[in-house]
């Protein structure tokens, strides 16, 4: 087992050298950094521009493996991603962004994986019941609607209740003191944590329904019930583990890439997270900060990848042996 983690760690390591490479230089190519100079009014000297540029390894007159190696030793050697369009630094805006999208999606992707399995399942065994028709109307209806309209309609719905939820930005900057201030962010993350997880449950719980609809009519589980095992005991101690596997890979990559796929919610609720980040870097032009999301998406997959390998051998026994 542990050979098998250590050569899919290699594998991993290497796909995530080549997307960051990958990712560099498509930014390398297609963003132009020197509009952010030409465009302003009144423009200055391209002399100017171009040390500006020069100081960010960003001169469009070095050629793009110079800057390629430049950039790849400065994170190798130093651990330095480069300076942002503006010249802050990349890895300091990296930690806020992944801190921000970590606390927004935590409590989401917990909930949503955990309630999804459940509800799947719950379905299963209730297979065509008021109650599975009534989830499978109400999911279908939930998965065809855009991020953008829950979003609204739960602001929509806040406003027209009177509710005292609050939901744009992280906190209110008015509200100083440590308890408030985690008070009122708790507040504040109540419809955007909604917003996630309903897109969740409605998908883990059509996926967990199928495979679990698949085990129902297996012969291990008829086994188990010849044993003595009640049709609950069975259902929950070998039906549930055995149904959850094909899911395992979907959720875990599915959790994990939220930190980038959450772009929506973050940008209609004032959530300065890695989604967001990736969406303004591109609209400004800024290769720095695009080559190091690109990192950071090829880590996460990484680490997605690895905990569905060892979750999966933890749940399938074949796969250890």
């Amino acid at each position: 087992m542990g050979r098998f983690l250590l050569r899919r760690a290699i594998n991993y390591l290497i796909l995530t050298f080549l997307a960051a490479s990958a990712v560099y230089f498509l930014a390398s190519f297609y963003l132009k950094p020197e509009l952010n100079y030409i465009s302003k009014h009144p423009a200055p000297p391209m002399s100017a521009v171009y040390n500006i540029l020069h100081a960010q390894n960003l001169d469009p007159r070095v050629p793009v493996y110079e800057r390629y190696w430049h950039w790849l030793v400065g994170i190798v050697m130093h651990g330095n991603f480069g300076t942002t369009y503006n010249g802050g630094s990349v890895s300091t805006e990296m930690g806020q962004r992944i801190f921000v999208s970590t606390e927004l999606l935590l409590v989401a992707t917990i909930l949503g994986s955990a309630s999804g399995v459940a509800l799947g399942a719950w379905n299963a065994l209730r297979q065509y019941r008021a109650s599975d028709r009534t989830s499978t109307i109400a999911s279908y209806t939930i998965m065809a609607t855009p991020t953008v309209v829950i979003a609204i309609s739960l602001m929509t719905l806040d406003n027209w209740l009177g509710t005292p939820i609050k939901y744009i930005g992280m906190y209110d900057p008015k509200v100083h003191g440590t308890f408030p201030i985690i008070l009122n962010n708790i507040q504040h993350l109540i419809l955007p944590t909604i917003t996630l997880w309903l897109i969740q449950v409605t998908l883990f719980s059509r996926y967990q329904r199928s495979t679990m609809l698949d085990v129902l009519g297996s012969d291990f589980l008829r086994t188990a019930r010849a044993k003595g095992l009640t049709r609950r005991q069975a259902v929950v101690k070998h039906g549930l583990r055995t149904a959850v596997i094909p899911v395992m890979p979907l959720l875990v990559y599915n959790i994990v890439l939220l930190f980038t796929g959450a772009t929506f919610t973050e940008k209609i609720f004032g959530w300065h997270g890695m989604g967001e980040w990736l969406v303004d870097s591109i609209g400004q032009n800024d290769v720095n900060s695009v080559a190091a999301i690109g990192i950071f998406t090829a880590g996460v997959v990484l680490v997605a990848g690895l905990l569905s390998d060892i979750i999966f051998a933890a749940l399938d026994p074949r796969v250890r042996a």
